[in-house]
């Protein structure tokens, strides 16, 4: 690795957290599961990989609770582990390119303690940012949120959609705020974090966001326990930092 590079993307590995890349498929005999813990001796830095490109704009939000135990009795006042919020965006809104192939942000929603992890290291929330292709492909952006200074993140989850109840507008929302000024990425192949866990899911894990302390407890006391799936192991893969351009 050369200095130059290893300057521009030492910090984002430790930044981030996790990844592995290979050429995944839901019918594959190796489980090519997510999220994983990142080392950094299984990182391998390729610039010549095609640019993330990103054209985000502003879009009004709908932040809603997502329910998993809906027949549950009990289901409104209890945590199953794979229920979260969810802010859905206005369609056309924001939307990446990848080698041509254009991937439109169907939605955004948080984990906590952070899925993907460094050396073993768990920010306090992740944000996953989730595209789809007019194919169906899926393309997540993740971003790990850190304590500090207020982000446009803290104006989406200042008032948290209560389960069974009523989801909460946010207006005029600058989606390219969301997103750290450093565009470099970690990538990999896996799978949806959640049920039915189906692998193929294009993985860009980017440099942290910071959020207030306030934020983080409003979110972790909402799900104590934790929604957060275990890393899963990488089975082979290795993890690619690409450089922003």
């Amino acid at each position: 690795m050369t200095k130059r590079l290893a300057a521009a993307v030492l910090p984002l590995c430790l930044a981030v957290t996790a990844l592995g890349i290979g050429g995944t498929t839901a019918q594959s005999q190796v489980p090519h599961q997510s999220p994983v813990n990142v080392t950094p001796g299984a990182v391998r830095v390729d610039p010549s990989q095609p640019a993330l490109a990103i054209h985000y704009g502003h879009s009004d939000l709908e932040l809603e609770y997502i329910q998993k135990d809906a027949t549950d009795p009990a289901g409104c006042t209890t945590r199953n582990a794979e229920e979260t919020e969810e802010a859905e965006v206005t369609p056309g809104a924001g939307y990446v390119t990848l080698a041509g192939t254009r991937y439109d942000l169907q939605q955004f929603h948080f984990h906590t303690p952070s899925e993907h992890r460094f050396n073993g290291h768990a920010d306090p929330i992740e944000m996953h940012l989730v595209h789809k292709s007019a194919a169906g492909r899926i393309l997540v952006v993740g971003v790990p949120l850190r304590i500090g200074t207020a982000s446009t993140v803290d104006t989406v989850l200042a008032r948290l959609a209560p389960e069974c109840g009523a989801p909460v507008d946010i207006h005029h929302i600058d989606l390219n705020s969301l997103l750290p000024a450093n565009h470099s990425t970690l990538r990999y192949t896996g799978s949806l974090t959640t049920a039915p866990y189906t692998e193929g899911v294009q993985w860009f894990l980017m440099a942290e966001k910071t959020v207030t302390q306030s934020t983080v407890n409003r979110f972790t006391n909402t799900f104590p326990h934790g929604n957060a799936r275990a890393t899963q192991p990488l089975n082979g893969r290795h993890l690619t930092a690409v450089p922003q351009n």
